[in-house]
Order: C-alpha cells, then sequence, then structure tokens
C-alpha cells in the first residue's frame, strides 16, 4: 500500500453515483474504523447514526433545508450518511461503563493499574469540565478523531467520502432525539462512489508547502 497516492487520490466527492452501493462486507470494516479509532484516555465518547436505507438517509436531509440546500443530493445519492455524534457530559456512570468494559476486554493485569486509569480519565475530564470549561468542545474533538480514520481508512478501500459541516444539526438533534439521549450532533461523511460527471474528481490537490508547514528539529 503505497499511502501518499492514497492520500493524493482521496478527495471530498461532489456527486455521488445513486447506484452504486457499499457491500456489507465492506461497511463492516467502515464501522470498524470508527470504532476502534483513538481517543484522549480512551474515552469513546461518540455516537453514530448510520443510514443506508433511503428513508434514513431522508430523515438526514431535515438538515440540510434552506441554507444547507447545498448538501442535499450529497446525502440522498450516497450508499451510506454518517452522522457523528459528541456525547453533551460525561458523568460517574458512564466512566465506570468504560472502565468495566475494560475491565471484561482484559485490558487490566491487576486492580492497581485499573485505578491508575480510572483516576487519570477523570482527571482530564474533570480539568475540562472544571479548570478549562470546555468538556463538550474537547468531547467533539475526540470523534473528530474518528472522522479521521474514517476517511483515510475508506480512501484506501477505494470507497469516496465528503465529510459535511454545513446540515442544521439543531434539526437533526430534534429528528433522532439525540439531546435527550445525552448527545448532539456536528458533522457527517456521506460515502459511496463518486459519478463520472463529478468535476472534484479532475480538480488538481492544493496544500501548503512542507517547508512550511514542517519544523524539522
Amino acid at each position: 500500500m503505497n499511502l501518499i497516492e492514497i492520500l493524493n487520490k482521496r478527495y471530498s466527492t461532489k456527486e455521488f453515483d445513486p447506484t452504486k452501493k457499499i457491500s456489507s462486507e465492506d461497511f463492516e470494516q467502515i464501522k470498524a474504523l470508527m470504532q476502534l479509532s483513538p481517543s484522549s484516555t480512551n474515552i469513546q465518547p461518540w455516537h453514530f447514526i448510520i443510514a443506508s436505507t433511503e428513508e434514513g438517509k431522508k430523515r438526514i436531509t431535515k438538515g440540510t433545508q434552506g441554507f444547507f440546500q447545498f448538501n442535499e443530493q450529497k446525502v440522498l445519492d450516497a450508499s451510506h450518511v454518517v452522522v457523528f455524534c459528541a456525547k453533551t457530559e460525561t458523568n460517574g456512570e458512564f466512566l465506570q461503563q468504560l472502565l468495566d468494559q475494560e475491565e471484561k476486554d482484559g485490558r487490566y493485569p491487576n486492580e492497581e493499574i485499573k485505578q491508575m486509569v480510572f483516576g487519570a480519565r477523570n482527571l482530564f475530564t474533570n480539568i475540562h469540565r472544571y479548570d478549562y470549561k470546555d468538556q463538550q468542545h474537547w468531547m467533539e474533538k475526540q470523534v473528530y478523531l474518528s472522522m479521521g480514520f474514517l476517511l483515510l481508512g475508506a480512501a484506501a478501500m477505494g470507497i469516496d467520502t465528503v465529510p459535511m459541516e454545513g446540515l442544521d444539526f439543531k434539526l437533526v438533534d430534534e429528528e433522532f432525539g439525540l439531546r435527550e439521549k445525552g448527545f448532539s450532533s456536528f458533522a457527517a461523511v456521506s460515502l459511496g462512489y463518486r459519478k463520472e460527471t463529478d468535476f472534484n474528481a479532475k480538480t488538481p490537490k492544493s496544500r501548503l508547502p512542507q517547508e512550511e508547514i514542517f519544523t524539522l528539529i
């Protein structure tokens, strides 16, 4: 696998071919990309709404009306659409759930290490809750990591994507009752296969030069 070649081929797809669908086997790998992505202290403050049916995609387009109408077809024509949601609060019950799952998965060789990890996660959570007062933004940053994994992994599989922040996420939250469940949506990614007419597929990639963005010491 030539990673640089994959990165240069990846782009934000503007037109999806509605007749081409991602196989269920490939989408299991897509789900793994999100589930197994990293997060600070392994806090995993995410939930992913995945639409693959016409009905499901139409529900998401409730957030693409009015000003955001330019993203409607990117939702409807895609094979799958993922809405990225972050927890609005991490309480003691959730932190205990994480700890119990980690213990079940065999992450702790002894009780001392288990309690050390639990204490560190509580420490970082409280720093962002009380000191930095940016807990929800901190959790959204962790969910963005999963989006990065998804975009790169999908490109490596030959699947096209477009990340979108151009939706009315208040309406998306209302459609799926997210706030009542302790989550809020903030971005979406459409996945599928490009149309031959997609102009952006032929647009040269443009990035700042390496000598400007890297400091090698």
